[in-house]
């Protein structure tokens, strides 16, 4: 039986199975996800030795898998790969260069797929503060960006946030990430839907 676990999170079949066949035979399992909850669901449950996950998702965005995972200590050092077709998709959101994860632009072939799965698996060894919060990796240049959370290390006082508090407030920050996402989509919507009316 295989003993590593390799997951992709496409929404193309075709992107899963190039990833499936460019791999070299080994000791691996390629287990697939069509959407990001089903590709969350998958990391939640599964022993994982990498997670490829492509950013434009249905159901929950590559964006809201990689906060959900961020949020999680155990989760965080999985080694990543995040997937698409155009960059500045990702780095709207996440700033370079990318310190814990790889980033693979589409289409890709064969050597850039093994650079890049290589690459993600010494970036996930890199130790990080365990204090660091789902808002702390948001975009910067959002003029809807959430504020901060900042979890003091050493505290005089016993008024330090305890974790679960942390992590509700982690939550909230995530779904109010997505609905200003699905705002934002809607606006983009109707501004090209005004535009065809005009011409």
């Amino acid at each position: 039986m295989a003993s590593n676990k390799i997951l992709v999170i496409d929404d193309t079949t075709v992107v899963r199975l190039k990833v499936r066949e460019m791999l070299p035979p080994g000791n691996f399992e390629v287990l697939e996800a069509k959407d990001g909850l089903e590709g969350f669901n998958f990391i939640r449950q599964e022993k994982l030795s990498l997670i490829m996950l492509d950013f434009l998702l249905p159901k929950m965005s590559g964006w809201e898998v990689f906060q959900q995972v961020q949020a999680q200590p155990e989760l965080r050092k999985i080694p990543l790969v995040i997937m698409s077709g155009r960059k500045e998709e990702v780095t709207e959101k996440l700033t370079e260069p990318f310190e814990y994860f790889e980033f693979l632009g589409k289409p890709f072939d064969q050597k850039q797929l093994i650079s890049a799965i290589k690459a993600a698996m010494v970036k996930a060894k890199k130790p990080r503060s365990e204090t660091v919060s789902v808002a702390a990796v948001a975009a910067k240049n959002s003029p809807a960006t959430p504020p901060r959370i900042v979890v003091p290390v050493a505290s005089s006082d016993n008024q330090s946030p305890t974790s679960a508090e942390i992590n509700a407030l982690n939550e909230k920050i995530i779904k109010m990430q997505a609905e200003i996402d699905g705002l934002k989509k809607q606006l983009g919507q109707v501004v090209t839907f005004i535009k065809q009316k005009i011409k």
